[in-house]
């Protein structure tokens, strides 16, 4: 623990990283680091640097596996009070890192903003969500993001703001490691009409998802123009199992973790997945997920 001396109150090692993700799966970090302020995420990074031990950060987990062996390295996860503020302007809202996008989502409805009502059911932190653009059927993130606070690898902040800042199906060109904060510029309107819009994604979501179940969200990115789930569900994949990992039944492009479920599981039936469609439809699933 020499190497983050001073730091031992936001350090913990051979973390089970599997009690933070959705999934449930995978081993443990090297060192599970939470700091408090941009001050200590600064001193972190450079400790880090120092002794070449590889970063990671971590959002809520709901778009991320964990390999059975676990991660050589720092995984970084921005949850402290600093990272999880949201202030509310008259048409915009700046929102930390850290802080939940369903809460977020929610609390813009009541105050009868709108522009990322789109976005419910979305799990997930803040900062993950810009970082791959979160969304669905029905809008993004990115179409509400004017500037993001970011921090660079040597640990200095700077800003990056629109049209510099690009959003893209299920990326950005944020290259920074972390995201600090981001200034979303929403519009006013009736909170009722709003509310209905929730309402009716969340039925939506409920009836083709399946929502109480150990998943990680849409396993892979939709190929130009056509469903991932419908040509995995077309190469007649609904239900093929490996190990404790299963394709959904409800929604092909979901798999899900029963008991037993490692990993390695997962990571196979992605890969049979993959090649099935390949093989059918000459088709490249890319993963949505991330694997660590």
């Amino acid at each position: 623990m020499s190497i983050f001396s001073g730091l031992e109150e936001i350090v913990e090692t051979d973390y089970p990283l599997a009690k933070r993700t959705w999934y449930g799966l995978g081993g443990p970090a090297d060192y599970f680091i939470s700091p408090r302020t941009t001050e200590q995420l600064k001193e972190v990074i450079q400790r880090c640097n120092e002794n070449e031990i590889r970063l990671y950060v971590m959002g809520f987990g709901s778009n991320l596996l964990i390999n059975d062996d676990g991660v050589r390295g720092a995984v970084i996860k921005l949850e402290a009070e600093q990272f999880a503020q949201i202030e509310f302007g008259e048409q915009e809202v700046t929102a930390w890192a850290g802080a939940e996008m369903s809460k977020l989502v929610l609390t813009c409805v009541e105050k009868g903003l709108s522009g990322i009502e789109t976005l419910t059911g979305i799990p997930g932190s803040v900062g993950g969500a810009i970082k791959m653009n979160a969304g669905g059927n029905f809008g993004d993130i990115g179409a509400a993001v004017e500037t993001v606070s970011l921090m660079d690898n040597a640990g200095s902040i700077f800003e990056k703001s629109k049209p510099e800042l690009v959003f893209d199906y299920r990326q950005t060109n944020i290259a920074a490691k972390f995201i600090l904060s981001a200034r979303l510029k929403l519009n006013a309107a009736d909170p009722e009409q709003i509310m209905r819009t929730v309402k009716e994604i969340w039925i939506f979501k409920k009836n083709s998802q399946p929502l109480n179940t150990k998943n990680s969200g849409c396993i892979f990115k939709n190929p130009r123009g056509v469903s991932a789930g419908a040509l995995i569900d077309r190469a007649g994949l609904k239900g093929l199992q490996i190990g404790g990992a299963v394709v959904s039944e409800k929604h092909a492009n979901f798999i899900i973790a029963e008991k037993g479920c490692k990993s390695r599981d997962v990571v196979r039936l992605t890969e049979a997945v993959r090649q099935r469609v390949k093989e059918q439809f000459d088709v490249e699933l890319e993963l949505e997920i991330e694997i660590w």
